[in-house]
């Protein structure tokens, strides 16, 4: 759902008035197909790891209600059925944009970077920071410099984003192999990258302001989700109780929602 806030500010950000319905509806139902698709080929793949860890162990496959032949023909299913409606009622480069994204995240990311490095978030992030460029595209047909701004603000947010949550859940994940940054290099580590890439992120967040893309109540918004970022990121570092963590993750997710759509408000009254 969060993907697709993204994705539907960017297509309204694209133009000055109202998205043409057809596209409005059909578009973010083609990328939220395709993604799907994505999310399904992750469950296939990540099937036997999903079985050891509290957070995904309720999955459809590891419990056994969906089987493997079944999940497979879903996922193929809609993930054809997304590129079609975004081929044939859209227009291409939104389609083959939403197609490089479901790659990026379905079998470069979750197939090999999540097993080969701890920073697979980090290289693996910006197959999911591209829903507001799939959405631009689908309006626009074209690849402009606002939307890579947007793809940039959650390109920074997507490693203190999940690497909080990989501090809260550590333990499951030292089980299955996976090379998460708090697993390999510790938490402390972690905590730092995540302090620099949240300060990042503050500064990346004002770009839309500074290059036109929006005006004061944006900018207010910013900074002020900015600074409680910063302050939940360095409770983290320096305060942190057993919930400090998920609380983090938690806020993350509000963060990058209430960003969005400070955008799309301000967009259309300033």
């Amino acid at each position: 759902m969060l993907m697709l806030l993204t994705s539907l500010v960017g297509m309204f950000l694209a133009v000055p008035g109202m998205v043409p319905l057809d596209i409005l509806v059909l578009g973010n139902l083609g990328i939220g197909l395709v993604a799907g698709s994505g999310a399904a080929v992750n469950h296939l793949i990540d099937r036997k790891i999903d079985v050891l860890m509290k957070r995904t162990h309720n999955r459809p496959l590891p419990q056994g209600r969906v089987e493997l032949g079944q999940a497979i023909i879903f996922a193929v299913i809609i993930g054809v059925v997304g590129m079609a409606v975004l081929l044939f009622w859209v227009n291409p480069l939104s389609a083959w944009l939403t197609l490089g994204s479901f790659v990026g995240y379905a079998f470069i990311y979750t197939g090999y970077l999540k097993r080969a490095t701890p920073q697979n978030i980090v290289i693996g992030g910006l197959s999911g920071a591209m829903p507001p460029l799939l959405g631009w595209s689908a309006v626009t047909g074209t690849i402009e410099p606002d939307a890579l701004i947007l793809v940039l603000i959650i390109f920074a947010w997507t490693p203190p984003h999940f690497w909080a949550l990989a501090i809260h859940r550590k333990e499951e994940y030292a089980k299955t192999g996976i090379p998460m940054l708090p697993v390999t290099h510790g938490e402390y580590v972690t905590k730092v990258h995540i302090i620099i890439y949240t300060a990042i992120l503050a500064v990346v967040s004002v770009f839309p302001y500074l290059a036109g893309m929006s005006g004061p109540l944006y900018l207010a918004s910013a900074l002020a989700l900015g600074a409680g970022f910063l302050i939940w990121s360095s409770l983290l570092m320096f305060k942190q109780k057993p919930t400090t963590a998920i609380e983090t993750f938690r806020y993350s997710i509000v963060y990058l929602a209430l960003l969005f759509f400070a955008l799309l408000v301000d967009h259309y009254l300033f």
